[in-house]
């Protein structure tokens, strides 16, 4: 009974229609951790009742054997005894079909229930795709080799209660990470991965995976990257693993005379080009893409090529702020740090209590769904792949939590969140992230935010609900500040000036989570209202 109301429980908590996407928020990640529990407690049932199964059937067999090897010495002396002729009567028309039906129980019915109940809320391989690519994501911001991954060696670690949680990819891992990269034509991150699979692979360390398979993938994506020296070496090297592989020979053949041609162009010899370094994260430049503040985002997401000079920060003070005076601040105003001077960014210190930060996560946990991004021509929520983390909106009526940090909030701005957009709360998944962008509507997305009737966002209040261990800073790569998350505070900043012209100054980036679990709440605050808060200025950029 016990067994069924917790698999009741499970399957009602599970059956929350925001349950896709399970990679995108740690949080609900989490909830895996004890469904795996569950089906480990219920495996270990089933080989228990298998074990004794099996003593029994065992116990049988010894017996008998002990019988026959008596019986069949000397059959009729054996039979000449009455009991002896009853029990084997008896053996065979009763015993021998009580044991046929022993070895056909099967006690693997609970273990089966129990996966199938479980099965429907599992990761699919979109959620693995998307893992995958998170490593490697976080790979390439954080500038982190395959054998770093492989060794579960990430900068930030930190003890948990006194243990540190380390993970290992074994060569099978390494090469189904390049595989997948592989099957979406990224060549650089195969070969990153296959020679991290070939690597321990060549160092004795078993797998599933056979070293044809890895070198095959490893030089066709080496010859992809242009490698055509290197392509040769290692299709050779299949060759002489497996010289009747389908595609091998008419691979290697090929890369020669291409190679061949190269160096007749070039009037160079191949002993010129050999090149016997191993391949590391650097022997390839990884192609350019959509992004083209890319290497600036991710080296703020680093800590590197922050612009905070000793001028600039002559120029950072920090303060009390009552709100002009606000009743509620009067007794107890925030401590207010400037984190940037131009433009003007602020954290909030002790903005919300440990109490009100666990009461939100219970409120936005069940409510989690893929974060959207709203379509600047269209103005509808839509996905996106460069947002990666799930989102749930709270409302005052919510909790008095809810309305309690909307009205400090509009007490340490000045600004009315009358006309704000409801909290919104995040939760980042693995390698969560939130590539560059504007929170405001620029001039040719006049319709951003048309449906909602109060004008443009004027500024952003982002509260820290979680300290991360590695990654997960707030970076602005314009004027290259890069802002920590630190569990309690908030930053705020002017999204336009006060004449309503957007500061294009304040794009910005929530950096991939490379250690740890990142939760943010964020207030949104619009136009509308605000005219007597904030004046308009005389200029455009006032």
């Amino acid at each position: 009974m016990a067994t069924f109301l917790a698999l009741m429980l499970l399957t009602l908590f599970f059956s929350s229609p925001t349950q896709a996407e399970i990679f995108t928020s740690i949080g609900q990640m989490t909830d895996l951790i004890f469904t795996e529990r569950e089906l480990v407690k219920s495996l270990k049932e089933y080989i228990e009742a298998e074990e004794l199964k099996l003593e029994a059937v065992k116990s049988w067999a010894n017996k008998l054997d002990l019988l026959t090897h008596a019986s069949t010495s000397d059959p009729e002396g054996f039979l000449a005894h009455p009991v002896n002729a009853y029990k084997l009567m008896k053996r065979l028309n009763t015993e021998w079909s009580e044991l046929e039906s022993l070895v056909l129980q099967d006690p693997s019915d609970g273990f089966i229930s129990n996966m199938s109940v479980h099965r429907q809320f599992f990761p699919d391989e979109e959620d693995e795709k998307g893992a995958a690519k998170a490593l490697m994501r976080l790979q390439d911001t954080y500038k982190l080799d395959s054998e770093s991954f492989s060794k579960g060696k990430l900068p930030g670690q930190r003890q948990h209660a006194g243990v540190r949680y380390n993970a290992l990819l074994t060569v099978d891992d390494c090469f189904d990470m390049g595989k997948l990269a592989y099957n979406e034509n990224d060549y650089y991150h195969s070969v990153l991965w296959m020679q991290q699979a070939l690597r321990q692979m060549d160092s004795g360390e078993d797998a599933k995976t056979i070293k044809a398979d890895v070198l095959d993938y490893l030089s066709y994506s080496v010859y992809q990257m242009g490698d055509l020296p290197r392509a040769i070496e290692l299709t050779r090297r299949l060759v002489a693993i497996d010289p009747s592989h389908q595609r091998a020979g008419g691979n290697l053949h090929y890369f020669e005379r291409l190679l061949s041609k190269e160096l007749r162009d070039m009037g160079r010899s191949q002993q010129e080009l050999t090149d016997e370094r191993p391949i590391q994260l650097d022997t390839y430049k990884r192609p350019k893409d959509y992004l083209p503040e890319r290497e600036v985002y991710e080296a703020l997401c680093r800590g590197e090529g922050v612009k905070l000079t000793l001028k600039r920060r002559s120029r950072l003070f920090c303060r009390y702020q009552d709100g002009n005076r606000n009743p509620r601040l009067l007794l107890k105003p925030m401590k207010e740090e400037d984190e940037w001077d131009s433009p003007h960014i602020v954290r909030f210190l002790e903005a919300l209590s440990d109490q009100e930060i666990e009461k939100i996560k219970e409120l936005a946990k069940p409510k989690l769904a893929r974060a959207t991004v709203r379509d600047p021509k269209t103005g509808v929520l839509t996905v996106a792949h460069y947002r990666v983390s799930k989102s749930a909106w709270l409302e005052a009526e919510d909790d008095p939590v809810i309305a309690r940090v909307n009205q400090r909030i509009e007490d340490i701005t000045g600004l009315t969140v009358d006309t704000a957009e409801l909290l919104q709360v995040a939760n980042y998944g693995v390698g969560g992230q939130y590539e560059p962008h504007y929170d405001f509507s620029r001039k040719d997305e006049p319709d951003a935010f048309k449906s909602l009737g109060t004008g443009n966002r004027v500024a952003t209040f982002l509260n820290y609900m979680s300290d991360v261990e590695a990654g997960g800073a707030t970076v602005f790569p314009d004027f290259g500040a890069a802002i920590w998350p630190r569990k309690g505070t908030a930053v705020f900043w002017y999204n336009l000036f006060k004449s309503g012209e957007g500061d294009y100054r304040t794009r910005h980036a929530a950096c991939p989570v490379l250690v740890g679990s990142k939760w943010v709440s964020n207030k949104w605050i619009h136009e509308r209202g605000q005219e007597f808060r904030r004046p308009c200025g005389l200029t455009d950029v006032d």
